[in-house]
């Protein structure tokens, strides 16, 4: 069935970020590479050491996916959001046991709040002006005293597959977020030959 998705996809024009991710997880797909293996191992160290030395004791996390990702994570309590409702469903069942997490589909609880705001592999794969730019504004109201977003950082928008579209997150968040700074980066560390890690971590706190 996944295979078949693909081939429709490489077929026929790109369908949407939503409609995009619902069909993927519906059809048993995962949230990608980059939740998995030796980079999900490298994004989950870097969060939960940065939970721990900052003590944050609650994170919400918009484009929680598959749930692979979370479950290296260490935190006291978390949050995710998603725009699937099948990968809503399949973390919901697959942390049923866990009272510290919560899952909800993007859209329907607004209010939801926390100490830390994160976004991992997410902004470049928003094709869409638009919903990029409800994404971005959600993901900062959400925070508290930190957001931390993984992705590539150009200097100009790129645009490479057909669900992928590079962005200058750090100018956007200068430009737009003015009561937010850029207090530190974490490059990925993994070869420099990997097709996945053009992406690094950007640590935002808010401005006092």
């Amino acid at each position: 069935m996944l295979t078949t998705f693909r081939r429709l996809i490489a077929k026929s024009r790109f369908p949407g970020s939503k409609t995009y991710w619902e069909h993927r997880y519906a059809a048993g797909g995962n949230s990608g590479h980059g939740s998995y293996g030796e980079f999900a191992q490298f994004k989950a160290d870097f969060l939960n050491r940065f939970v721990a030395d900052h003590g944050i004791r609650s994170v919400i996390e918009f484009g929680c996916g598959d749930g692979n990702q979370l479950s290296l994570a260490k935190y006291p309590q978390y949050i995710g959001i998603d725009v699937s409702p099948t990968a809503i469903r399949i973390c919901s069942d697959r942390f049923r046991d866990d009272p510290s997490k919560s899952f909800f589909l993007a859209g329907t609880n607004t209010s939801l709040q926390a100490e830390l705001s994160i976004s991992l592999d997410v902004t470049y794969h928003l094709i869409e002006d638009d919903i990029f730019a409800r994404y971005m504004a959600d993901l900062f109201a959400a925070a508290q005293r930190f957001v931390i977003i993984y992705s590539s950082d150009p200097k100009s928008d790129l645009r490479s597959e057909a669900h992928v579209r590079h962005r200058p997150i750090s100018q956007y968040v200068s430009q737009l977020f003015p009561n937010w700074r850029l207090e530190s980066r974490a490059a990925n560390p993994l070869p420099k030959h990997s097709a996945l890690n053009f992406a690094e971590f950007m640590v935002f706190v808010r401005r006092e």
